[in-house]
């Protein structure tokens, strides 16, 4: 009844990989203990700067739903300027929360 292999069992005619280029492959390149130090300063920063944004907004009555969006977009701007390849990250941690904010202060849908 055909082979008694497991299908996750390698085949014997299957050309092996090497695994310094698998390794190397999906290893994040080193940071040196400075670089990670300011990228450690630069979330903290990007943190503050959310956190600020979002209780102007949340605490200040007289700021308009249009300067909040300026401000929500200023935010944007800081943050892919400290990260400029992490949009996606910022999409998923703090655009929700940005959103919410700005539904539930000015009654968006």
């Amino acid at each position: 009844m055909g082979s008694t292999e497991t299908p996750w069992e390698r085949q014997p005619d299957t050309a092996p990989t090497s695994s310094s280029s698998t390794a190397t492959g999906n290893q994040p390149p080193t940071q040196s203990p400075e670089e990670l130090q300011e990228e450690g300063r630069k979330i903290r920063r990007l943190q503050m700067v959310v956190n600020m944004v979002t209780q102007v907004i949340a605490q200040d009555q007289s700021v308009t739903v249009e300067e909040a969006s300026e401000m929500v977009a200023d935010t944007r701007r800081v943050a892919l300027g400290m990260f400029p390849d992490k949009e996606l990250a910022f999409n998923l941690i703090f655009w929700p929360r940005l959103q919410r904010l700005m539904r539930e202060r000015y009654r968006m849908q």
